[in-house]
């Protein structure tokens, strides 16, 4: 049998549990009618309760099949199991004496099972099948020789305690149990995602690491480059030379960039607080990133929207948060070369920003990877830019999402605190 289930997939793990629980049930079944027909001479109506175990053990074959094929095991479909056994478990009752029978506290182990791995909700539901079957029993069954009747004033009281205790007992597993296996699975849900976040930064701090390396190291070339190319400037000057200068021109341009961005690096390596920026109006800061965005990609037309409270709310403007919306109007312009969307909305606490691009969306796959490690689509792409941008959206105590929009493309979703008045 395969047990080769997805990660997430515990309900899979616990249906296997109960296949073998099933297992250890149904020889036990058969053990107790030998014992009960044959070791202490009690009648049974054999033929009713092989069929029933038959059933049983039908159902335990049909379980087994399930389990050979990896798929998600629903809370839904295990709900659904444990009733299949209560009935199996409640027609084996009906034919051995119903509540009279001294293995009716059975009735408490899907209770506890439902409890303990179930939502609080199908824990519930189970007590009450459970307690409705239970009570039936206690009017309908067949009567075993020698074992008494309810109608004995005694004997009665006995089983009616039996059942109250019952009904008490699956009450409180339901509440109580249900209740602290929800609150282990919250917490099993917050050391994950606590997991998680210490992969991401210990992602990131490897990267400041080789960021602060790749810095110090192409510091040097880059000077060079500068001198140089300040140098065939003069040398060939615009009005001789007019071609080769603007191409020159262009070149110190790129030059500046790459310094700029290694500066960026150094202050994330500590050289300077990257963190220390000041405040600056929503609409003036994004007016700021959005010229400086156009001056990189002059050949990409910018549909851009914008509406908030007046005056405008102000945003800590710092260098690492706008080198990230960049690189993400960046991401953009690069799925859509022609026209990229961008829309931002504010208020007093909280500016919106979205970026639509036209380009072909996210895959399937691509969704579970961005944010939580280097991932990119593009042939030469390192993967680090969404990665890093939405490491310095988090920091600020924003949050970002991304998906594919109706009208085709990708949508860039970024919320962030702003500073309250």
């Amino acid at each position: 049998m395969s047990s080769s289930y997805p990660l997430d997939n515990s309900q899979g793990h616990n249906l296997r549990r109960l296949f073998v629980l099933r297992n250890l049930t149904i020889g036990w079944e058969i053990v107790t009618v030998a014992v009960t027909h044959i070791g202490i001479g009690i009648a049974l109506p054999l033929w009713p309760l092989a069929a029933m175990i038959a059933t049983h053990a039908g159902i335990n074959l049909l379980t087994w099949q399930r389990l050979r094929h990896d798929v998600r095991i629903t809370d839904r479909e295990l709900l659904a199991q444990l009733i299949l056994d209560v009935a199996v478990f409640t027609t084996l009752l009906y034919l051995t004496g119903g509540a009279t029978n001294p293995f009716a506290w059975f009735y408490l182990l899907p209770v506890i099972i439902a409890a303990t791995v179930l939502p609080r909700s199908y824990a519930w539901a189970m007590a009450a099948i459970t307690t409705l079957c239970y009570s039936y029993l206690m009017i309908y069954y067949v009567p075993l020789p020698g074992m008494g009747s309810l109608h004995h004033e005694g004997f009665g009281l006995h089983i009616f305690g039996m059942w109250f205790g019952f009904v008490v007992s699956a009450m409180l597993i339901a509440h109580f149990v249900a209740d602290m296996a929800h609150t282990l699975r919250e917490r099993d849900h917050k050391l994950a995602q606590i997991r998680e976040q210490a992969l991401r930064d210990e992602r990131l701090v490897a990267l400041g690491t080789l960021a602060a390396g790749a810095a110090h190291e192409l510091g040097t070339p880059l000077a060079t480059m500068a001198i140089l190319s300040g140098e065939m400037q003069q040398d060939y000057p615009k009005d001789r030379f007019e071609d080769l200068f603007d191409r020159l021109t262009i070149l110190d341009e790129q030059i500046t960039r790459c310094k700029d961005a290694l500066s960026v690096i150094s202050a994330s390596a500590g050289e300077i607080r990257a963190e220390s920026g000041h405040p600056m109006s929503i609409d003036r800061y994004l007016k700021n990133i959005l010229g400086q965005w156009r001056e990189q990609r002059p050949g990409v037309s910018l549909d851009y929207r914008q509406g908030g409270h007046s005056p405008a709310s102000r945003i800590i403007a710092e260098r690492t948060l706008s080198q990230a919306l960049i690189n993400i109007l960046n991401n953009a312009a690069d799925a859509s070369p022609d026209r990229i969307e961008v829309d931002a909305r504010w208020d007093a606490s909280e500016l919106v920003f979205q970026v639509l691009d036209h380009g072909d969306g996210l895959a399937p796959h691509a969704e579970t990877l961005i944010g939580k490690a280097p991932f990119s689509t593009k042939d030469q792409g390192l993967g680090i830019g969404l990665f890093l941008a939405q490491a310095t959206i988090r920091r600020l105590g924003g949050k970002m999402t991304l998906f594919n929009h109706e009208g085709g493309g990708a949508c860039t979703r970024i919320a962030l605190p702003l500073l309250v008045p």
